[in-house]
């Protein structure tokens, strides 16, 4: 599902003028995002970047700090534009009236300013729009915080990239980045050239047919095509409004590593097994009792972090989760459940969940399905992040804490990123359906301590 990219021709001898840009196409991955507007929340991702103390800049400063990083990513820089009729997908065209202090402020944190305080701010940050007349993300520097902390919160629209092009865009914002030569702004692409780019496009599919039908293979396989798990019904399934609230709780990562593999799993194996016992005690609390959970576990189709090109590559396979039995007892029955569900092409299930979610969503009934959906219970992601400790304009990241949102009627998900020897979890709920954010914190935290505690000890 990679996103189309046309090189240029070569310039005939003797002629004169630049060349012209290359079209770069929005993927039906990217297509898929838009669909997914038609439900009140914001179908944004990112990361809050929690530094050790206060930046010595001030908004100008941060700005042009900024904007001179921002040349290695070319897509800040560019807005997606549709097409006439017959001239394929919508394409990337660089912003002419593009300016990086139009994506970036200042804000100081309410008190008291600690992490519950520093959480609520990046709910809300995350739940703003990001208008459409210009590249879609955000930065919002962060002062306040105790300690004499502050914190970078970065937002991007879902159909700018996914969470490991988001890192990509991350490695090019620390410092100690490759730095690139900023180009100017160059035309869009002329309607004839986007006819014939477009037909070149639709006869490299044909010729490519054999690989699509094997995509589509590898697509149900992710799923789970033909024994699809059954979701029970609890209270996890509310219809959900446009906020969300996080909360989040951190574990050592070489703790959970060695867990893992000395119970026949990975990291994420061992992710699962926390979510869905925290989930069981959440539901015990209200007098619900389910012996399973179905969780979308949400899988990426790259194997590397991208530094220069973004978009999606994401899929999803939903699977049936015990939440009974001893914790290593279900961590290794996690994991075995969880090989037999990988696939040889990660992320094959956008094959088949990219043209079903914009044929749903040009028929304008994407909202009301979704949120009656009863196919899964919730969702978790988990990004490999950083190994080694990073700094931002000369002050250090402490944390690297995932921003994520659900749409539909899931009321609770979850994002893992690794950084630095750490892993982070984040809990995102809708506020309506989950009013004590303590006891959410107090339940993942046991179950993660009930895990690692044996082996980490």
């Amino acid at each position: 599902m990679n996103r189309t990219r046309t090189a240029p021709r070569p310039p005939l001898a003797g002629a004169s003028g630049p060349v012209p840009a290359e079209i770069e196409r929005a993927s039906s991955s990217d297509l898929m995002q838009f669909a997914v507007e038609q439900c009140p929340t914001r179908w944004h991702a990112g990361a809050i970047l929690l530094l050790e103390s206060t930046l010595a800049l001030d908004p100008s400063q941060l700005a042009d700090a900024l904007d001179e990083r921002l040349a290695a990513v070319p897509r800040l820089r560019q807005r997606l534009q549709r097409t006439p009729f017959g001239c394929g997908r919508p394409v990337w065209v660089d912003d002419p009236a593009f300016g990086v202090r139009r994506h970036v402020r200042m804000v100081t944190c309410p008190s008291p300013g600690d992490d519950g305080t520093l959480l609520d701010l990046a709910a809300r940050v995350s739940a703003q729009p990001l208008p459409a007349d210009r590249p879609r993300w955000s930065l919002t520097y962060v002062t306040g915080l105790t300690g004499g902390r502050s914190a970078v919160v970065l937002v991007f629209h879902h159909v700018l990239t996914d969470g490991m092009g988001g890192l990509g865009v991350l490695a090019h914002l620390v410092d100690g980045a490759p730095t690139a030569l900023r180009r100017e702004p160059g035309p869009a692409p002329s309607r004839r050239r986007l006819a014939v780019d477009a037909a070149r496009t639709r006869v490299r599919a044909v010729l490519r047919l054999r690989t699509g039908l094997r995509r589509l293979r590898d697509g149900l396989g992710e799923l789970g095509a033909g024994r699809p798990p059954s979701a029970p019904r609890s209270s996890l399934n509310r219809p959900t409004g446009q906020h969300r609230r996080f909360v989040m709780v951190d574990v050592d990562l070489e703790a959970v590593r060695a867990t893992a593999r000395a119970h026949g799993g990975t990291i994420n194996d061992l992710l699962l097994t926390a979510v869905t016992a925290a989930l069981r005690e959440l539901l015990l609390d209200r007098g619900e009792v389910v012996d399973s959970l179905v969780v979308s576990v949400i899988v990426s189709g790259r194997t590397q972090t991208p530094t220069g090109e973004l978009g999606n590559e994401v899929g999803a396979i939903p699977v049936s989760l015990p939440l009974t039995g001893a914790p290593v007892e279900r961590l290794e029955h996690i994991a075995a459940v969880m090989e037999t569900r990988k696939q040889p092409a990660r992320g094959a299930s956008a094959a088949l969940m990219v043209p079903v979610f914009r044929l749903l969503g040009a028929l304008r009934v994407l909202h009301r399905l979704l949120d009656r959906q009863r196919l899964v219970n919730t969702l978790v992601t988990n990004l490999p992040g950083p190994t080694d400790r990073l700094s931002f304009l000369g002050v250090p990241i402490t944390r690297l804490i995932p921003v994520t949102t659900s749409a539909g009627n899931i009321s609770i998900s979850f994002a893992a990123l690794s950084y630095a020897g750490t892993l982070t979890v984040t809990a995102a709920v809708d506020p309506e359906n989950w009013t004590d954010r303590e006891l959410i914190v107090e339940h993942l935290r046991r179950a993660l301590d009930d895990l690692v505690a044996p082996v980490a000890g």
